[in-house]
């Protein structure tokens, strides 16, 4: 077994026994879903033992862009070395209050296991008539609020894995952690709520039995409203739509993994206010009539100051406020430990089941519960590791 000091034998992984195929530095077993690190130093030669297998992960930053838009970057976060990804931000100026659908995937293309950011879904209570006959005002669509837990059953699931065989719905539960950290984003005139879900699914895909957690919650704004027709204005998101795929039986393993993976993902400030100055100026008329989305960005390059200083410290001081909201209060995202690396001189947040980590300067890391794994070492990797130390 792996931990305590110990060496297993050549590529068995530690938690089942079961055979890891040769990877180059992580795997995610296919039989119990545990992430792996493997030595590939000196395999085979001049006497040394083959390749070994230890519990822990090899994560590297990925920043997702938008050049399609504002031309900046969205967000960074931690990825396992040798995953793949895909997305972006879809733009729509005819949908007033949300002109940016934000969507990203993330996979292991070993395996089975995947981890998805889904498009947030806004929706108007509407005006008198338009409540009663549906349809779309500003670009989204009519609709009157529900609960976090029927949006999962009749928005979410549906809309996010329609048509996949044999899906099933497992079970579908109130989740109150994800729904106060949804209440803190956002302040503003005028009433909020917020109600938050989980749910777990099954299905199959590529012929292999798959079982997915989605996460979502429900922001509600109602705003008094003078008018002989509507006391007042309903808006509405199903918001913070992620989920997590692994194969059937497998997924609460990797769980911190995926914990790893959302507590990595931060969003960038000065693309956040773009995007919320591009949702008034829509609101105010200034560009209902731009047709090319690629404008977006142009626009926006040449009036850049107008995203003063103050209104970026308003953006740095909210994300320094979410980020303890997060740590402190939330149960959102659990098993996690701060470190402090000092090349970054920033902290970062890696999985507290592995009680060794290490970074190479280079945003890289990789984290082991063996105290015999030494990536300078125990890798063909000629980059300088350093272990990192905890926040206390």
């Amino acid at each position: 077994m792996v931990g305590g000091g110990t060496k297993v034998a050549a590529l068995k992984c530690p938690q089942c026994g079961a055979d890891v195929p040769a990877a180059e530095g992580y795997v995610v077993c296919q039989y119990c879903g545990s992430s792996l690190v493997v030595n590939t130093r000196g395999a085979g030669q001049g006497g040394q033992p083959g390749p070994t297998v230890f519990r822990g992960m090899k994560l590297t930053p990925y920043t997702l862009q938008d050049p399609g838009g504002t031309g900046l970057p969205v967000f960074r976060m931690l990825v396992p070395v040798g995953w793949e990804m895909g997305g972006g931000v879809e733009w729509d100026l005819t949908n007033i209050g949300q002109p940016g659908a934000l969507s990203f995937q993330l996979w292991n293309p070993k395996g089975l296991e995947a981890f998805e950011i889904h498009p947030n879904m806004n929706f108007t209570g509407g005006s008198m008539l338009g409540g009663m006959f549906g349809g779309s005002e500003w670009g989204a669509e009519v609709r009157q609020p529900v609960d976090a837990q029927t949006a999962m059953r009749e928005l979410v699931i549906p809309r996010c894995r329609a048509g996949f065989e044999g899906l099933q719905v497992v079970r579908v539960e109130p989740f109150p952690e994800l729904a106060q950290l949804a209440g803190g984003q956002q302040g503003g005139m005028g009433m909020k709520q917020t109600d938050a879900a989980r749910a777990r699914i099954s299905y199959r895909l590529g012929g292999h039995d798959i079982e997915e957690e989605f996460f979502a919650a429900v922001e509600v704004l109602r705003t008094p409203m003078a008018s002989m027709m509507v006391s007042e204005s309903v808006f509405w998101y199903v918001s913070y739509i992620l989920s997590f795929r692994g194969g059937q039986g497998k997924l609460d393993t990797s769980k911190d993994l995926y914990d790893v993976l959302v507590r990595s993902v931060k969003v960038n400030t000065q693309w956040k206010a773009a995007y919320e100055q591009v949702i008034t100026a829509l609101a105010q008329g200034q560009i209902a009539h731009t047709k090319v989305i690629g404008q977006i960005g142009a626009q926006y390059a040449q009036t850049g100051a107008e995203i003063r200083a103050e209104n970026l410290e308003g953006f740095y001081a909210r994300g320094a406020s979410n980020d303890r909201i997060s740590r402190e209060q939330s149960e959102f995202m659990r098993n996690v430990e701060t470190y402090w690396d000092p090349n970054k001189g920033m902290e970062v947040e890696l999985p507290s089941q592995y009680e060794n980590a290490w970074t190479n300067g280079l945003g890289d890391y990789i984290v082991t519960d063996s105290d015999l794994f030494n990536p300078n070492v125990d890798t063909d990797s000629t980059q300088n590791w350093q272990p990192l130390q905890p926040v206390q």
